[in-house]
């Protein structure tokens, strides 16, 4: 069920609603419009905290039921630390905590621009709180018989008014519903995701809106030729697809091309991985969502440039049709790469996409792809790998992933490692060795780009979440979404 969340100017205490959301600072000292509140009940909600032993650290709440002297039936006391350390991202992380506190209620008001220090716009805040209550809502429960789904249904975010507010709010819930999307996606098993069910599921999510959707497969894919997405996919039954989207804009100045990886399981082929930890592989698609997402909320958040997404899809498995080790691929642009991992098989269906993207002459592009183990060792589970060629272009999508909260950390791409890639029979080879794995991955992507900025993500760390954290739920994040939508509506052309 959906997640309403509207801007309100009705005073904290006359709001008509289940439970009423108040901030409180670290020491039990409530801040601007919650200490009336506490005034109005005679300080019954700082007798409540003392007793409940709350003491207003961050993310820490506490219900106190039968509030007279307020119109709500509840007053829930939200725990925000030292205000003056309140950042966007704790903003979403609030908004996570209370709604998850309080799934088993329908209606919300909640009360806290006020704690939020003036070097934040009280817009940016709103979208914060927003965000994180639909993300902190997300359940994925398609499969359990006896789910406990959330009974929340409204929020009113009090003392929030104007149109500029209101346009924030709701572009923030339309990026966060993108985002449960993408996750929904990534936590289906992969049985009923092959790259057939893919190319449909974009299709429906994409169906009203302007995008242009094109679905390549068999002999088309050898017409085109994207040999990479071929090969990897000819060892499954199930058979490879390429997708391109495209939203063009009346008047659009300039293009942007989002690419992802598809991968919708990944057994290794005949790198064969190990069983252990290998139902994970579902999540190899991370990348494909996230465009995919993205290209599905474009008209309504009033993008201007024209965006052209390319989403290869395949399965990568075994079988006697399988690709193997020292097999050769030639790729559309002539480039030749010699397989010495059929685990290494992200970035060769990648390959064909930076190809046909690079043949769009974009201003930018931009690819995401669950791709090494290596960045994972690097940079841990909540923080994804960003390299390219182009420093401009680096810095502008680091800054969007920062102002959504998706962090993103610049790695080099050593020229010197390139020959780590070197192939004693073709132009390349797809693995560089056993160091530095997330560098040579990237030096070998930068092979098929052709002219325009660049960036890589890695997001093979935070694109699964082992467990609820904040506005994060167990299973697939949606990484990458939020930045995307950020880097696509405040696009610069990199000079």
């Amino acid at each position: 069920m959906a997640l309403k969340i509207s801007a309100s100017s009705v005073a904290p205490a006359r709001a008509r609603v289940d439970v009423l959301a108040v901030p409180v600072a670290a020491g039990t000292k409530f801040v601007a419009g919650s200490d009336d509140i506490d005034t109005t009940l005679d300080g019954a909600l700082t007798r409540a905290a003392r007793v409940g032993g709350f003491t207003g650290k961050v993310g820490e709440t506490l219900l106190v039921p039968g509030a007279t002297g307020v119109a709500a039936k509840a007053v829930l006391l939200v725990g925000i630390g030292k205000p003056t350390d309140l950042t966007l991202d704790g903003i979403r992380r609030l908004g996570a905590s209370m709604v998850r506190r309080l799934r088993e209620h329908r209606t919300l008001g909640v009360n806290v621009l006020g704690a939020v220090p003036n070097s934040i716009d009280r817009a940016d805040a709103v979208a914060a709180l927003a965000e994180g209550m639909v993300l902190g809502n997300y359940q994925f429960l398609r499969y359990k018989s006896e789910a406990r789904r959330s009974q929340l249904t409204s929020v009113s975010v009090l003392g929030a008014s104007g149109t500029r507010v209101g346009a924030a709010l709701a572009a923030a819930v339309v990026a966060a519903e993108a985002t449960c999307w993408a996750r929904d996606m990534v936590n289906e098993p992969a049985a009923v995701k092959s790259p057939a069910d893919m190319v449909a599921a974009a299709t429906k999510l994409l169906r009203g809106t302007p995008v242009k959707i094109q679905a390549w497969q068999g002999a088309e894919l050898q017409r085109r030729k994207l040999h990479g997405t071929i090969t990897v996919g000819q060892g499954s039954r199930r058979t490879p697809r390429f997708l391109r989207l495209e939203y063009a804009p009346r008047g659009a100045r300039t293009t942007i091309a989002l690419i992802g990886k598809g991968v919708v399981f990944d057994s290794g082929g005949l790198s064969l991985k190990p069983s252990n930890g290998m139902e994970q592989m579902k999540t190899d698609m991370g990348g494909a969502a996230a465009v995919i997402a993205t290209m599905s909320v474009l008209h309504e958040l009033g993008v201007r440039s024209r965006v052209v997404g390319f989403v290869p899809l395949v399965e990568n498995m075994i079988g006697g049709n399988a690709y193997r080790l020292g097999d050769v691929i030639t790729y559309r642009n002539g480039k030749t790469v010699e397989v010495m991992n059929t685990d290494a098989e992200g970035r060769l269906i990648l390959a064909d996409a930076l190809v046909l993207a690079s043949e769009e002459r974009p201003d930018a592009m931009i690819d995401l792809a669950t791709l090494t183990g290596a960045c994972v060792v690097a940079l841990g589970n909540k923080v994804a790998g960003l390299m390219g060629n182009h420093d401009a272009w680096i810095s502008q999508v680091q800054a969007a992933g920062e102002r959504s909260g998706e962090p993103l950390w610049p790695l080099p791409l050593p020229k010197d490692y390139r020959k780590l890639l070197d192939s004693e029979i073709a132009d390349m080879k797809n693995v560089g060795g056993p160091y530095g794995g997330a560098l040579t991955a990237g030096l070998f992507l930068q092979e098929f780009v052709d002219g325009a900025p660049w960036a890589h993500l890695d997001i093979a760390g935070p694109a699964r979440a082992e467990g609820d954290d904040g506005y994060l739920a167990r299973g697939g994040t949606g990484f990458g979404v939020r930045t995307l939508i950020e880097l696509v509506t405040a696009f610069r052309k990199p000079r």
